[in-house]
């Protein structure tokens, strides 16, 4: 299994929903992967107690779920689901998108340019979860220069429930060895920030969520007939 590493006898709860939290957004526990408590408490070094708790903490959040006969697994995806998350992401990152191109300072334009090229990086080197996790990044830096920290948080968590469709997505342009769509936008929006044109960089976040949401949907679609 991909949970290993023991922890001490101190704030267990949260030290095990760490642990499995990441290991869900690393890609090491996929959707539909089965959280069996024993087996989870046996892997970090705790009793079931502790296990249980952060299994729920999960269930809160939307990245696990219940299951008849399995009992709790990593939250599946779903066409439906994809269309609701991405869809309220659009509504949320055009306007910090926007926001943010108009408040941005050079120094963070710079902080935006060099976490895009760590992902161009990670694309090279075929890295999913980094090529992400600079992404991420790189737009955390815009979307906090437009002043709203409940915007950037509510974008946060979203990205935290996505994060699964985001790997298919990533994977599938990696995949294809063609597909410039992992960078493209990304490099569209350093320039608007850059220019402070809060239009353009609206409108690249609109075409990238539009774009994403596309991918996602026909990987999943072909998974299904796999």
């Amino acid at each position: 299994m991909v949970i290993s590493k023991r922890i001490e006898p101190t704030l267990l709860t949260d030290q095990v929903f760490a642990m499995i939290h990441a290991s869900i957004l690393s890609g090491d526990l996929p959707a539909g992967s089965r959280l069996k408590v024993r087996d989870l408490a046996e892997q970090v070094g705790t009793s079931v107690m502790p296990v249980r708790e952060a299994i729920r903490r999960l269930e809160e959040m939307g990245l696990a779920e219940r299951e008849p006969h399995k009992g709790a697994v990593v939250k599946s995806l779903t066409y439906e689901e994809l269309i609701h998350v991405y869809g309220v992401r659009r509504l949320l990152e055009t306007e910090a998108a926007r926001l943010g191109s108009e408040n941005i300072t050079p120094e963070d334009c710079q902080r935006m340019q060099a976490e895009y090229e760590l992902m161009r990086k990670a694309i090279d080197e075929q890295q999913v979860i980094a090529l992400l996790d600079h992404d991420e990044a790189m737009l955390a830096i815009l979307y906090q220069a437009s002043g709203n920290p409940v915007l950037l948080q509510m974008i946060r968590t979203l990205w935290q429930q996505c994060r699964a469709y985001k790997i298919v997505g990533a994977q599938g342009s990696l995949d294809s060895g063609t597909d410039d769509s992992l960078w493209r936008y990304q490099q569209d929006l350093v320039t608007a920030a850059r220019n402070g044109d809060a239009a353009a960089a609206s409108a690249v976040n609109e075409a990238s969520l539009v774009d994403a949401t596309e991918r996602i949907r026909a990987r999943l679609a072909e998974q299904a007939t796999t």
